[in-house]
């Protein structure tokens, strides 16, 4: 069975900071890419990172570059996003997903396993 968790979510001042982690397991793990995406009432499922297998390719939304930062540990089959200087328009219900080939990264379409996801509340 193909399992992501995500924790970490929660409530947090504007300019404070936060760490998400995702736990794989089953099919959704040992893919080779990885990603959060986030999403507010009303509006699409965003992008928001991606990484690679061996870490070595990151990409990020230009929202959050410079502020956010993605890695994994495989032995662990764990996600992580770092979240700092976070701002009220961070504010999102943040979902782990997971795919095996790089087509489309930043396209949620193209992601095969999904997490429940976790809400991030940023007052300011």
């Amino acid at each position: 069975q193909a399992q992501l968790v995500e924790s970490g979510g929660g409530l947090v001042q504007a300019g404070g900071s936060l760490r998400l982690s995702c736990a794989a397991s089953g099919r959704a793990s040992n893919n080779n890419y990885m990603g959060w995406f986030r999403q507010v009432p009303g509006k699409e499922r965003e992008f928001v990172a991606a990484i690679n297998w061996s870490s070595t390719n990151t990409y990020y939304a230009d929202s959050v570059k410079g502020r956010f930062t993605i890695s994994r540990d495989n032995a662990k089959n764990a996600l992580y996003l770092q979240m700092n200087s976070l701002k009220p328009e961070d504010t999102a219900v943040y979902y782990c997903a997971a795919k095996q080939y790089s087509g489309g990264i930043y396209y949620q379409h193209t992601y095969d396993y999904w997490g429940q996801g976790t809400q991030v509340t940023v007052s300011s």
